[in-house]
């Protein structure tokens, strides 16, 4: 069932025109009854944008009222919050690749050790921000359009930059 699923959501769902196209609110139901059934939780009036990728979604969570952006690319153990607003292309990325061993080509050593990203409640995320492996963001934080948030920020921060870091609290 989850493969014919996942093969209407990419193949169709996640083409349907969102906000402010006519047919918008036919395109977030469909993608929510799909993504319900795809992503270990999914809350609420939760709001998928169109071309949002999250593999199979067995490893992502969502929660009430919270906006997965247009063409987010979501990859590994990555919880969402309550009433977490993403901007369009935003990557949040838990899993890299290995190289410590120099004596080995970087494309054949595989996966590094997977690390969660953990979002709070009530966060903005700016478009194509990138959240990096094991970052956890407090809740209230807001992350600036084109940041690259590489390391961990309390509740109410406001990070941005190259790599991101605290501007000022909220």
């Amino acid at each position: 069932m989850n493969k014919l699923l996942l093969i209407f959501y990419y193949g169709f769902a996640s083409y349907i025109p969102m906000q402010p196209m006519p047919g918008y609110k036919f395109g977030y139901m469909i993608r929510r009854v799909i993504v319900k059934k795809l992503l270990a939780y999914c809350g609420e009036q939760v709001v998928i944008k169109n071309n949002c990728y999250f593999g199979n979604g067995s490893r992502l969570s969502v929660g009430d009222r919270s906006q997965l952006g247009q063409n987010s690319r979501l990859n590994g153990n990555i919880s969402i919050g309550k009433d977490v607003m993403m901007g369009p292309d935003v990557v949040m990325m838990a899993t890299s690749h290995a190289f410590e061993d120099t004596t080995i080509p970087m494309n054949r050593q595989g996966e590094a050790v997977e690390q969660s990203i953990e979002i709070g409640n009530d966060v903005w995320v700016g478009t194509r921000a990138i959240i990096m492996p094991g970052v956890t963001l407090g809740s209230g934080c807001i992350v600036g359009a084109g940041a690259i948030v590489t390391k961990s920020f309390p509740n109410n921060s406001v990070i941005g930059g190259n790599p991101a870091r605290l501007i000022r609290t909220r």
